[in-house]
């Protein structure tokens, strides 16, 4: 299998997650510290591994560059997230 054959089916398990597992559950999050209310250990728990899965796409993500954009907005999400969720817990 070639490198660009097997990157292209890294990134699709890497979608796939992230439509079905990830993006779900960190809008539930989100909804979660929007109502004011405080993150628990495992939901902060994962929270530092999604970060973690982050850190190690990083060598995919410099040979498809055309993945920052959505990488980048992923990452966004989960700071407003974390954000958030400080703000609430410091109330």
């Amino acid at each position: 299998m070639t490198a660009n054959a097997e990157d292209a089916g890294i990134i699709q398990t890497l979608l796939d997650r992230f439509n079905n597992q990830r993006l779900p559950r960190a809008l539930g999050l989100k909804a979660k510290v929007d109502r004011g209310e405080e993150l628990n250990d495992m939901e902060v728990e994962y929270l530092a591994l999604v970060d973690e899965d982050i850190r190690e796409m990083q060598p995919l993500i410099t040979r498809h560059p055309e993945m920052e954009p959505m990488v980048v907005k992923g990452i966004d999400l989960y700071q407003e997230i974390l954000a958030k969720a400080l703000e609430n817990a410091k109330k």
